[in-house]
């Protein structure tokens, strides 16, 4: 009966746990990579196709919807739920939500800039 030999080019790899970049940035985890932050209770919410009121409406979500929020930058200014803010989350490509209706927790920036 034959064996096989397991060598460091055919042994089986793990996920990696962590997204690792370049020296000097930060790293994320994969659980911090995916979190979800709702939106405000009762509340559709338009995603537009940039970060502002006069951006095209790409679809709505409907209430009890979470995000994921992939970067953030600044836009229009939107008084709403969670109070005054010119913070818009981008949660996909060119899409687009006020920070005003999704629950950071936090009053600034929770995620890197959008470039």
């Amino acid at each position: 009966m034959a064996t096989e030999e397991i060598t460091p080019e055919s042994a089986p790899t793990a996920a990696p746990e962590l997204l690792v970049e370049p020296l000097g940035e930060a790293v994320t985890t994969a659980a911090e990579a995916t979190k979800l932050y709702p939106i405000a209770p009762g509340v559709e919410l338009h995603v537009r196709s940039g970060p502002g009121v006069n951006y095209s409406i790409v679809k709505t979500l409907r209430a009890g919807s979470s995000v994921p929020i992939i970067c953030q930058r600044s836009g229009d200014t939107v008084s709403g739920y969670y109070g005054t803010s010119k913070i818009w989350d981008c949660i996909g490509n060119a899409q687009f939500v006020s920070d005003a209706y999704v629950k950071t927790g936090s009053d600034g920036y929770v995620a890197p800039r959008c470039s």
